[in-house]
């Protein structure tokens, strides 16, 4: 009796989704727990798994159709023997002289997407630089090695002047996300420096035995969301929302760090972040980041934060205004550390210097309010000792 194969659940605010590849085909023969299709939605990419050992009898959904939770994605009939994949196919028929070569090609680290784009097209894993965590190649790295952007050395047909692609549910989303971030909200930045010294002196003093100790490096990250939590605790408006006609402030602090991936930016959330310890946050981070740039974080993951971090100096950003992730009413950003000449005690002096910027919704906060909420974050990065001391 054939089992049907079904959209799963897709999270909480996700309606839909799009058939984005299929990694086996119909009368292809699959293990227990293989993943036989992906699923892109506007948050996350999901790889839907075979229940049982057996074979896919029929393709319900096609590639690019958008598809409802619980809708029906292919039939499959537990236990039955179907073809070999092609991967077991090309074993098969490998000369003896050639299988050094196939085995090295395979080797690489890549996503299922990527190798079975790649597998179609007859182009070799090991020619694509991957984008992914560790060199891992992703399905983008691929269409970009055969649009001509890859490393190979080979002459490539440059082609159309133009190429038209449609955009992924995920950078869908973004845009849409953007825009009514734009028409929503009444958006405003200040702009404060930040000494960064100070800090410096910290990390470097303890660098080495917090990482004996945890497991993890200790970076910059973990004192801006510390120092952002300080801030928010002090100034309760930049962690609230307009519901309605109401103002709701939350009494909890849940932060999202913006990670940029190969399919576009994410924000996962730091849940609770005032109660945790700078090695909670930095193992968080890591992990979190690690996922995003994989594409397996869960969609509870990136919901429900209160406030946001992004950090565009890890690609040289030295000022920029970030846009505010509603229907939170503040983000802050960090940037590229910069030295520069500033004046200390009436003398010139070179400082290790960061530019942050505060965007935040002018309907919520008002000038004088954002203005401390970023001097609070200035005081307590320019004297950690703050932190400690709940100053």
């Amino acid at each position: 009796m054939a089992t049907e194969i079904k959209v799963p659940a897709l999270g909480e605010s996700v309606s839909e989704a799009t058939v984005a590849t299929w990694l086996k085909k119909e009368g292809e023969a699959v293990s227990a727990n293989e993943p036989i299709v992906e699923l892109e939605t506007d948050k996350v990419t999901l790889e839907v798994n075979a229940p049982a050992d057996g074979v896919i009898t029929e393709i319900k959904a096609q590639e690019g159709d958008n598809v409802e939770k619980d809708a029906l994605l292919a039939l499959f009939e537990e236990g039955a023997s179907g073809t070999a994949s092609k991967s077991d196919d090309k074993k098969a028929e490998t000369p003896k002289s050639e299988k050094t070569e196939s085995v090295s090609s395979s080797d690489k680290a890549s996503s299922p997407s990527a190798r079975k784009l790649a597998d179609n097209n007859d182009v070799k894993i090991d020619d694509v630089k991957g984008s992914g965590k560790d060199g891992r190649v992703m399905k983008e790295d691929v269409q970009a090695h055969m649009s001509g952007g890859g490393s190979s050395s080979a002459p490539v047909d440059k082609g159309p002047r133009e190429e038209r692609v449609k955009m992924t549910r995920l950078r869908q989303k973004i845009a849409e996300r953007l825009m009514d971030s734009q028409h929503s909200t009444a958006t405003l930045t200040t702009f404060n420096d930040i000494d960064m010294s100070e800090v410096m002196k910290v990390r470097k003093s303890y660098k080495d035995l917090f990482e004996k100790k945890h497991g993890i490096k200790l970076g910059f990250m973990s004192f801006f969301i510390k120092a952002a939590v300080h801030a928010l605790q002090k100034i309760p408006a930049v962690n609230a929302e307009i519901q309605g006609e109401e103002l709701v402030y939350k009494n909890y602090y849940d932060v999202g760090c913006a990670v940029s991936t190969p399919q576009g930016l994410v924000v996962p959330v730091i849940r609770d972040a005032d109660h945790k310890s700078f090695a909670d946050i930095e193992k968080e981070i890591m992990d979190l980041g690690s996922r995003a740039r994989d594409g397996k974080l869960s969609m509870q993951e990136m919901m429900g934060g209160t406030f946001t971090v992004t950090n565009g100096g890890v690609f040289g950003s030295m000022l920029s205004t970030p846009i505010i992730n509603p229907p939170q009413s503040g983000i802050l950003g960090m940037h590229r550390i910069e030295e520069r000449p500033v004046v200390r005690n009436g003398e010139i002096v070179v400082r290790p210097m960061m530019y942050v910027a505060l965007s935040y919704d002018h309907r919520i906060i008002d000038g004088r309010e954002s203005v401390t909420f970023l001097r609070t974050i200035k005081e307590c990065i320019e004297d950690p000792q703050r932190l400690l001391l709940d100053l």
